[in-house]
Parts: C-alpha cells; structure tokens; sequence
C-alpha cells in the first residue's frame, strides 16, 4: 500500500526551512535600501511639487492661449533651456504671478518658450 504524503509534507522535503527558494525572502542589503529610500524621497518631492507644476501650466495656458499640453511642452522647454529645474521654474512663475520679480534668465527663456509655443 502506498502512504499518503500532504503537499506541505512534498514541499517541506525539497526544502531545507519548508519554504521553497523562491518565495523565502531575500534579506535587504545597504545598496538597494538606500535605492528604495532615494525613489521614495523622489516621489514625495514629485507629490508636492505637482500642485506648483499645475497652478503654473494654468498661468501658462491664460498667458499663452495655449492647451495644458503645450503649457507642459512651455515649461519643459523653458526647464531644459535654462538649466532650471522644472518645479523651480513653476515656483518662480507662481511667485511672479504674486507679485515677485521674475529673475531675468527665467523671463527671457519663458517669454521665448510662449513666443515659440505660439508658432507651432
């Protein structure tokens, strides 16, 4: 006659701690926690730069006539063409449109930015 085995008990037999490889946990190392720290501290700066981001796109789109797409396209030229970041460039026009001087780099590569935004 033959023994009846569970498949806990078959698993258990392949493996030394009853857990197959492939599902045992592998323990974290220092490179790739620092990694997930890094993406995580991204993604924060991207969550609360986002509201900044829109309100300037809509200061964009009233200035420039212009669709929330090509505000996008405005910024990110404009971003890319000043070696500003783009949310600091967002922060910058929000700040002006409150009455804070724009700084004059930023102006001039904006202005061309909706300039340009115009003739496509």
């Amino acid at each position: 006659m033959q023994e009846h085995h569970s498949f806990t008990q078959d698993v258990r037999a392949h493996t030394s701690s009853g857990v197959p490889e492939r599902v045992r946990p592998t323990p974290p190392d220092e490179q790739s926690n620092e990694s997930l720290r890094s993406e995580v501290e991204g993604l924060r700066l991207a969550l609360a730069s986002r509201p900044v981001i829109d309100t300037a796109r809509g200061i964009l789109m009233a200035l420039g006539s212009c669709t929330g797409e090509q505000a996008w396209q405005m910024l990110v030229h404009a971003s890319q063409n000043s070696n500003v970041k783009l949310r600091d460039l967002a922060h910058q026009l929000v700040a002006s449109y409150h009455g804070v001087p724009l700084p004059p780099a930023t102006r001039h590569v904006l202005h061309t930015a909706i300039r340009s935004g115009r003739t496509r």
